[in-house]
Order: structure tokens, then sequence, then C-alpha cells
């Protein structure tokens, strides 16, 4: 007797096998989720996600939960190449604002801090009880980063980045492209292992150090990173790869951000960070309605 394995049936068990820890719980990756994204900034590069009054903050976070939002990423340091980059003092007094009043409104909220410094996200994690790091640079703007996360027994975001917001698009000469992304994550999982951080999302790191081309040939290889067997995060939301091929702008790229989110959930996405959370929760509903008729 011959057995037949379809590469579906392989995707479809390593997405139920997904799960991390969340204040002692866990979190199940059955079925892909939506974080949505709060930025306490006045410069982020999408004026809409810019919310910092009590009431915006409120507003932002409301309609994160009842769109269908199951993470909150909030974060104070604008990745815009053309931003000032933050002190950690500086950005824990705009992270401490915005919490107190998240966790008196929403306190049940699963939430994420978006940082590269390990002192942010002590503190996020040990006075507001953040339960996700989530570091655009892998460790490598604070190496202290590692130590940290594992010290804290939170799920942590790896992603892929070159220097710093401020010089990554110059950082776009690779060997080879794919191979050395590969090679980083297997690199940075065995570390974060050595350290005894288990829980790791795996984020490719759209729109950093690389080329609208690189981001495009990136995309279309998503599916090889269930060889890693980690829940995959993938962020493209209303990003230059979209309006400069579309010749838009930011503000008009939520067609070309749901074109993609639908493609990276066929391809293995398990989380979608996202600006517009209806729209990505709805991609999510009908992809995975396809999904019944799988054959």
């Amino acid at each position: 007797m011959r057995l037949e394995v379809r590469c579906s049936d392989l995707t479809d068990n390593l997405e139920m096998m997904k799960t991390i820890n969340i204040k002692g719980g866990l979190l199940d990756f059955s079925q892909p989720v939506v974080m949505g994204i709060l930025n306490v900034t006045p410069d982020s590069f999408y004026a809409g996600s810019r919310k910092q009054s009590e009431q915006e903050i409120i507003a932002r976070v409301g309609e994160i939960l009842g769109q269908g939002g199951k993470i909150i990423d909030i974060g104070a340091q604008s990745t815009n190449p053309t931003s000032t980059l933050l002190s950690a003092r500086e950005e824990i007094e705009r992270l401490g604002f915005a919490l107190n009043i998240i966790n008196r409104e929403f306190p049940d909220a699963i939430l994420s801090v978006d940082t590269f410094y390990g002192d942010v996200a002590r503190f996020c994690v040990e006075e507001h009880g953040v339960a996700i790091i989530n570091d655009i640079s892998g460790g490598e703007i604070d190496d202290t980063m590692f130590d940290v996360a594992a010290r804290l027994n939170v799920p942590y975001i790896l992603m892929h980045m070159r220097g710093t917001p401020q010089t990554m698009s110059g950082l776009t000469d690779y060997d080879n492209f794919i191979q050395d992304i590969f090679f980083y994550f297997s690199k940075k999982i065995a570390e974060l292992h050595l350290r005894g951080v288990n829980d790791i999302i795996v984020d490719p790191g759209f729109g950093f150090s690389k080329t609208m081309e690189q981001n495009y040939e990136l995309m279309a290889t998503l599916r090889g990173f269930s060889v890693f067997e980690l829940p995959l995060l993938v962020g493209i939301s209303r990003k230059r790869m979209i309006y400069h091929l579309t010749g838009s702008t930011p503000d008009e790229s939520l067609n070309g951000t749901t074109v993609l989110n639908t493609f990276a959930l066929q391809n293995g996405a398990d989380i979608l960070r996202v600006h517009d959370v209806k729209e990505a929760v709805e991609a999510v509903t009908i992809t995975n309605k396809l999904k019944e008729y799988d054959f």
C-alpha cells in the first residue's frame, strides 16, 4: 500500500500544533489571528495610526477589540527612516501613559510592546502586564534583549532587519537574499533557545532593509518559513512595497494591503499585524472558509 500525503495536510498539521503561552494560558494559531497596531507617536508613517490623547487611545483599543483583533501591538518609537531615534526613557514615558489607560479600560486585553530596548520591555511586562515583546531588531540594537526576554518568560517576536530604521534603506545588499534571511532566523532561534526562550514568533521583516523587489521575492517564498515550525507574523499594512508599486500613498493602500494579507494567509501566516482590523479579520474568515474545500 502506498501512503499519499498532501502538502496541505502537512501545513494544516503544523498550524494545529502552533501555540504560545499568554499569561498562563495558550493562544492557539490553528486559525490565524489579527494584531491591531496602536502607535502612540506623532510621526509614524501612516498618519491614521497616530493616537496620543487618552480619548484617542481608548477609542483605538476599543475599535481593535470590537472588530475582532486578538492582540494590540503598542509602539512609541516610529520606524519611519526619517524619524528621530528615541531613548529608552522617552519610550517608557510615552508607553507608561498609554498602558495605564489601556489596563484601566481594557484589563483583559492581550498587549504586545513594539520596542528594541530591553529596559522598555522589562518596564512594560513587569509594571503593566504586557504579554508579548515585539523586537524589530532581533536583539541587534540592544544586546541585552534576548536575556531580558528569557528572564521575563514571555513570547518574543523575532524580526529580520539590518541596522536601524534610520540606516536600513542602505543595507539591502545580500550574498543570497533568501538564504541569508533563513540563516539569520536559524542562528537567532538557536540563540534564543539556548537562553531559555521557547515561545518565539517569526517575522520576516517586510519593508526593513529590503528593496521593493526583495519584499515581493520574500512574500513569494513565505511558505518556506514553515521549516521553523513556529508561528509566523506578517506585517505589510500600508507599507511602501504596496504604494510604490501601485503609485499611490499609504492612505490609498488598504486594497493592496488586503491582497497581500490574503496571499500571506494562504501561505502560512498565523498573525496579521495591521492598521485596518475589520478588513484583516474578514480576510481571515474568507480564507478559512476556502480551506474547508481544500481537497
